[in-house]
This record gives C-alpha cells, structure tokens and sequence, in this order.
C-alpha cells in the first residue's frame, strides 16, 4: 500500500470543511438503523488493508468535487473559487475561465460541480457555490457551457430565497435522477447562535416554506418540475425532501434508482439516508447528534412520520461526498456505498442488502480529510482530499 502522509485536522464547529466538534478515531462506533421499528445496533468496523491508495497528482487547494469529461479529462472544483482541469493525467496550471465569483470564507466557496446528462450534446455543466457577503449569503446554482477551455453563458438558474449571516451549511451537492431533472443538497443555514426569524435558523429545514434544510429537484434550467411533491401545497414547489441539516453527499444508484445522502451531524450523529421523494428526515426534532457544548438538542432519536437513517456514526465522522459503486473492478463490492470522511480520514464502504439496509461497514484509512468520492469511467474509486495542498486518489483492490 502507498503511505499517504497525515496531517493535523482542525477541529472548530465552523471549519471550513469539518461539521463536527471532535475528531473520531479511524474506526468510530457505527450504529445501523435497518427501519424504524429495528432497535440500532453496533457495527463491526475492522479497516480495510487490501486497497491500495495510489496518489494520482496534488497541488490542488482545498478542491470539493469532480467529474469526467468525455474524452477522459476531469474538472475538479476549488473551494477558494478556482475550476481545475486535469488532462492526461496532469493538472494544467492555468484555472478554467469564467467561474462566477463565489464568496470564501469557512465553509463558503465554490463547491460542487456535476456534467448535463447529455454533455457531449450541450456542453453544459452545472456548479454550486456560496454568494454574498459574511453578514448576508445564500446558495446559488450556475449553469454555464463549457468548450474544453472556459465557460461562457453563465447564468443562475437556483438560489436560496433568503440571505443568511455566516459561511456554515450550504450543502451543495447535485445529482441526476433518470429523466434528468436535478436534486440539488441545500443546508439549513447554520449552527447556533445564528438565527433567522426570531428563532434558530436550524428551524427552517422543517419550514416548508422555504429552501433552507432541504434537497430540492430541479428541471435543468432551474425551473421546477411540475410533478414535485409540494407544488399544489402551501409549500415551497422545489422541496423534494425536508428536515435535513447539511447534506454534503448526494448520489444515485443506477442500478436501482436508490438516491443515497450522508448527512452532517452536530456532535456525532451523522447519518447516511435513503432519500424518499417528499418525506421529512426529522432535523432537528429528531436527531442523533448533540450539541456542540454537549447539550441536549432533542430528547427524541426517532418519531413515527420521519425517516429514521439507515446509518448513523457517533463520534463523528464528517461525511463528505459519497458514491454508489457499480462494476466488476472492485470484486465484490458491486452494490456498495463509499462515504468520505472529513474528521476521520477515511472512506467507510457501506455492504448493503437488497432493500438498502445496512449489514456492515469498514473503513479504509487515507490519512487526508476525504472531500469526495466518486467512480471514475474505468470502474475505479476516486478521492478528492480536502487540504491547503489536496490530492486525488486512485482506489485499487490488491485482491
């Protein structure tokens, strides 16, 4: 296995990239939820060694997501507003032209970046970042058309309907359901003291009337899709599901349609969902996690009506992106789900049943803040590290 070095992780709640209080060990306690009526248990957790991690290049600054051209290159975006290009293996010095300007401070930036399903017909992508200032920002989604050396016709399809003071829980990450309409991870604005309407802002991922604590569906122009959950109710049209806190994994299993999210929690308490079209994931009424300082945030764990998450990890391990793998490079991890981890360092392998419970979980250590996961078009896992000097790395099974 090639070493890959450490390094000291930050541990502020208001990290530019850590949600949690604490760091975990590399093997945190996994609790699986199969269903509501199931009593969580403890999960074994043995690290993974038969994976090599093999460091494709560096010299990215805190990058936060990654997709594939058609030709083989990848997009990589930068937290502190750059998009990177890697052609033939190599990262080109010179940024992509024509980002839009992105506000950066803690977990503010440019974040995620996803390819229309039909790329290589309208060369359009789509990117996720934070505008505004620190006393007043929002989450923004960009589309714009990229021809192998800039974007040009860039324009905002999406944002949130309201500003917010602080650069905390953004959310950001997009995926593609089948009939290519778009679900799009927005946070719920931020950790106490921050507050809007006279109340915590957490509060808003249970108000239907508004973007903030939701994954909202999309048509790929922005406009809303008429068959969402909520358009003919007293709701905001574009929620797809609600009460989630920060969502910073979003994906689908092609296989079986499955929209999978990993979702922040305070201090542990962090979950993986199976994302259900209009049901209510229960933040903050229900909620594994406490408190920053310790505190109670709900006495409640489950509640009937709510989605309870099919895994949960306390301490923390400050799940980033994540990938469903599907193929035969990865033996017999087909089906599997891959969850990055920021404060454990790791990527945790979910082994799922048929139904999307969970039966085990392991760890394999990358030694860097894991940022993003994703398959790559030759059937490997690749990882994105989120440092000052980030790499990308290759996952290969030596089995």
């Amino acid at each position: 296995m090639v070493a890959i070095a450490g390094c000291t992780v930050e541990q502020p709640p208001v990290d530019s990239s850590v949600d949690s209080a604490s760091p975990a060990p590399t093997s945190p306690a996994a609790i699986a939820a199969p269903n509501a009526a199931e009593t969580p248990s403890e999960v074994a957790a043995a690290p993974i060694t038969n994976v090599r991690t093999t460091a494709v290049l560096e010299g990215l600054e805190h990058p936060w997501g990654m997709a594939w051209l058609p030709d083989g290159s990848m997009l990589i975006t930068e937290r502190p507003g750059r998009l990177r290009i890697v052609r033939d293996g190599v990262l080109d010095p010179t940024p992509i032209a024509g980002v839009p300007d992105v506000l950066v401070v803690s977990q503010a930036g440019l974040l995620d970046i996803s390819l229309h399903p039909r790329f290589a017909e309208n060369r359009l992508l789509y990117l996720t970042y934070s505008h505004g200032t620190p006393d007043a920002n929002r989450t923004r989604v960009a589309r714009a058309v990229f021809d192998g050396q800039a974007l040009s016709d860039l324009q905002v399809i999406f944002e949130v309907e309201r500003d917010k003071s602080q650069g905390q829980h953004f959310g950001s990450r997009i995926t593609w359901l089948p009939d290519e309409t778009m679900l799009v991870s927005i946070g719920d604005g931020g950790n106490p003291p921050i507050q809007l309407d006279g109340a915590l802002i957490r509060q808003q991922a249970q108000n239907l009337k508004t973007r903030l604590g939701k994954i909202v569906r999309l048509n790929d122009d922005g406009s809303i899709p008429a068959d969402n959950p909520f358009v003919n109710a007293d709701a905001e049209p574009a929620i797809w599901s609600y009460g989630h806190r920060n969502i910073q994994g979003l994906t689908i299993d092609p296989a079986t349609n499955r929209v999978w999210a990993t979702e922040h929690g305070s201090r542990g308490g962090d979950e993986a969902n199976l994302i259900e079209v209009g049901q209510n994931y229960g933040w903050p009424l229900v909620t594994h996690s406490r408190e920053y300082s310790g505190g109670v945030i709900s006495n409640e764990q489950s509640r009937p009506g709510l989605i309870d998450p099919k895994q949960v990890w306390t301490p923390a391990i400050a799940p980033s992106g994540l990938a469903l793998y599907r193929g035969d490079r990865l033996g017999a991890w087909d089906g599997d789900l891959f969850v990055g981890g920021l404060v454990s360092q790791t990527v945790h392998r979910l082994d799922l049943d048929e139904s999307g419970n969970v039966i085990d979980q392991q760890p394999i250590s990358i030694g860097q803040r894991v940022r993003d996961v994703r398959q790559g078009p030759d059937g490997l896992l690749y990882v994105l590290t989120d440092e000052p000097n980030g790499r990308l790395i290759r996952l290969e099974p030596e089995f």
